[in-house]
């Protein structure tokens, strides 16, 4: 899972971490206060008793900020409807102003309802000729709630929202005020006396950190991937070849604006281009972004979000990053986002203590905090909550095209002693450690997203040997499309650190997962995770000189792409980045142009294309019938040999043989499917790619010697720490090779005259 950093360095402040609840505070006068109407109005569907209220000091009042400006250019303010004329408070249907139906409400309460976005939040309408905007907020907890901003000089008391009867939904029409408005909500609890000033929970758009006001946006945009939404079923099936490439992009390049004195991230459109050429010249078929949502913290590199609905305002707006999309799939690239249900941080503008109480995590901190990040968990047996993260997974598959998403830290939702030591968590209510409300939450998102949006895949990134992550939920699994293998990733990167005369002792590291390999639609990682916190770069984990390094790295691709499953990679590792990744820096592109990096550059394009044309290397990925080892025995030179093969052309094998040892071994025989020419299609040891140039003169013959149990052999060069691919060539026949009469070489015993 995502390691992040653990501590804010930018001046927002944070709520304190969630305290074991205590006695809850007495009833407040029979009705609930509210601005806008002095009617009694009851909380939401939530338990009466508020045990998960912790007593909290009141917070000081808000600094006002900056000056009213005007919001909609050349409109005269009339006059307009107001608040109360406009909602209905005893909660009949609105006949006028509210974007929501008791139908909605319904869905809302009960943690069905994924299309939060078009109705809370802020939305830019017209209302009886005026144009305006509509805002929407749940706080059940409150007895007053308004919207603040710099149209209103940030008054607490100008424009007051009413609440929508039982619903625990705040919202409220303010005329003349539209798209470039900033705005917050202020609450005021009813406990406590307790009042706060909070972003918009579903804004779609916010301004850049440190400030953290939420902005009125619009969502409008032209969109040219017309072709690519129509075949997208086909390109994300599991059939289909998944190379991904994992970006995050505030450093994959910077760009200075003063000639290399400082330097920036690139913004959605400056990185679009670059990008999406770079990634259809290294033949990758997928980006997986580091999120994107909105996040107070940089160094977080997104694992803190804040912003749910909002694409990081760090790069521009949002049709920026609809435009980035727009451009990957134009290029015939797919775009999968890193997405956070896991937890959130206590910044005190966004989630945590929304309205005077733990709303949208746990009070009690040994099921509500997380120790390893200082964050807060989502409370996902509460319904509302539910419906809020389900809206954004929904959100950014349908409003942002986006062709999947990565679930992060899946493992710390389904333990509830994860991480935590004896006395530190709370069983379920059979006595377990299964958190029964997330794998709930988890089975119903699932398939609310496969209902809704059938051609693309959700991922997880679970670590551990939790059962059928990837399996549908009718037969008892999660219901994930993929699973990331984390235990492949693990055991790989712990082999090759070994010396090579070593390596034999540790064979079952790389033949192990061929044991549960096909229980899961499994994903092979190489991702951000591993080259941070000083675990230093992948070629940095390679032994030996330079030249073996290299080669190491070459050949653990190699292993990577002949293994059944999809792959991964995170930027960088492509072409060997010698340092640690910096989020603050960006790659080392100089290196590419020096010959051990960029041969390495273009054995992973190469290999990214051959996994994509070839069938019988993704075809049947997640299919037992697509793998069979030859020999995985071969403990002692340190050799492994295995045939992928395909559904479509299963006559058209391919034959991986991997030389883990720097020896080259010659007349090697291996066990092959059947006789005929076998052609050397890839070859790691090529000096095309760095290598010495030992191998196979482009493709051998295959003996009628029964070998690996199997009626044919060939007998092969195995370059040192290489891997080559081989593919019987039927139509192919060798060219002769012409016999050269060598001169008699003479040795004169004689000193020179």
């Amino acid at each position: 899972m995502a390691t992040r950093s653990k501590k804010d360095p930018n001046p927002i402040t944070t709520a304190p971490a969630p305290q074991a609840p205590e006695a809850p505070p007495p009833e407040p006068a029979k009705a609930r206060k509210t601005v806008a109407a002095k009617k009694p109005v009851t909380r939401a569907k939530k338990p009466k008793a508020v045990a998960d209220v912790p007593a909290k000091p009141a917070r000081k009042p808000a600094t006002k900020r900056a000056a009213a400006k005007p919001v909609i250019a050349g409109e005269e303010v009339t006059t307009v409807p107001t608040a109360e004329n406009l909602l209905d408070v005893a909660g009949d249907p609105p006949t006028n102003g509210s974007l929501l139906t008791e139908h909605d409400l319904y869905l809302f309460n009960e943690g069905s309802h994924y299309k939060l976005w078009e109705k809370l939040g802020a939305h830019i309408v017209e209302r009886d000729g005026v144009r305006g905007t509509m805002f929407g907020v749940w706080a059940p907890n409150a007895a007053a709630v308004s919207v603040i901003g710099d149209f209103n000089d940030w008054n607490n008391d100008a424009h007051p929202l009413t609440a929508r009867g039982e619903s625990g939904i705040w919202e409220g029409f303010i005329p003349n005020v539209g798209k470039g408005a900033h705005y917050k909500f202020h609450i005021t609890s009813l406990y406590n006396n307790y009042s706060v000033d909070k972003t918009d929970p579903f804004g779609i758009h916010q301004e850049p950190a440190p400030q953290t006001a939420s902005i009125i946006w619009d969502l409008d945009y032209e969109w040219k991937d017309q072709e690519w939404m129509a075949s997208r079923a086909a390109r994300n099936g599991f059939t289909a070849p998944l190379s991904i490439y994992e970006v995050h992009l505030g450093s994959w390049r910077r760009y200075s604006d003063d000639d290399g004195v400082t330097w920036r991230s690139m913004t959605y459109r400056e990185i679009a281009r670059p990008l999406a050429d770079y990634v259809k010249k290294m033949n990758f078929t997928h980006i997986e972004l580091l999120p994107i949502m909105e996040h107070p913290f940089y160094g977080s590199w997104g694992y803190q979000c804040t912003g749910f609905f909002a694409p990081t305002s760090r790069y521009g707006t949002p049709q920026d990053f609809m435009y980035l999309v727009d451009v990957m799939h134009e290029n015939g690239i797919g775009v999968i986002l890193d997405w956070v249900p896991s937890h959130f941080p206590t910044d005190e503008h966004a989630l945590s203590y929304f309205d005077g109480t733990h709303l949208f995590e746990h009070a009690d901190p040994r099921k509500g905090f997380h120790p390893d990040w200082n964050s807060l968990i989502f409370n996902y047996g509460r319904n509302e909550v539910r419906s809020f993260l389900s809206s954004s997974a929904l959100y950014w598959l349908g409003v942002y095209h986006a062709d999947g998403l990565r679930v992060d830290a899946v493992a710390s939702m389904l333990y509830l002693d994860y991480s935590r030591k004896h006395g530190e968590w709370i069983p379920n209510e059979h006595g377990g450690r299964e958190n029964l409300e997330a794998i709930q939450f988890l089975r119903r998102l699932n398939e609310d997203v496969y209902k809704v949006h059938p051609d693309v895949q959700v991922i997880a990134e679970e670590s551990t040997a939790w059962p059928m992550v990837s399996r549908p939920t009718y037969i008892g699994g999660l219901g994930f499309g993929m699973k990331w293998d984390m235990g492949w990733m693990h055991d790989t990167l712990a082999f090759f650190a070994n010396d090579p005369i070593h390596r034999k002792f540790h064979h079952n590291q790389l033949t192990f997962r061929m044991m549960y390999a096909f229980t899961e639609n499994f994903v092979l990682p190489l991702s951000h995770d591993e080259v941070v916190h000083g675990k230093g770069s992948l070629i940095g984990k390679m032994p030996g000189d330079e030249w073996q390094k290299f080669a190491n790295l070459r050949l653990l691709f190699a292993h990577m792409y002949s293994q059944p499953a999809k792959k991964l990679l995170f930027m960088g590792g492509e072409f060997g980045q010698s340092r640690e990744w910096n989020h603050d820096a960006s790659l080392d592109w100089s290196l590419t142009d020096t010959i051990p990096h960029g041969t390495l550059q273009r054995w992973v394009e190469d290999l990214n294309k051959f996994y994509r044309d070839e069938p019988a290397m993704h075809e049947l990925d997640f299919d037992p019938a697509g793998f069979e080892w030859i020999d995985c025995c071969d403990t002692e030179n340190s050799v492994l040999s295995l045939t992928r093969r395909s559904r479509t052309n299963p006559e058209r094998s391919v034959v991986a043989v991997l030389n883990f040892t720097p020896i080259p071994r010659h007349n090697y025989q291996v066990g092959v499917p059947d006789g005929g020419y076998w052609r050397e299609v890839l070859n790691s040891d090529a000096t095309l790619y760095g290598g010495s140039g030992q191998g196979n003169m482009g493709g051998v013959d295959a003996a009628p010697i029964p070998l690996h149990g199997r009626r044919w052999s060939a007998t092969l060069t195995l370059p040192p720490l290489s891997a080559v691919f081989l593919i019987r060539d039927p139509e192919a026949e060798r060219e002769p090779v012409e016999e050269v009469e060598e001169e008699e070489s003479v040795v004169s015993l004689e000193g020179d005259d």
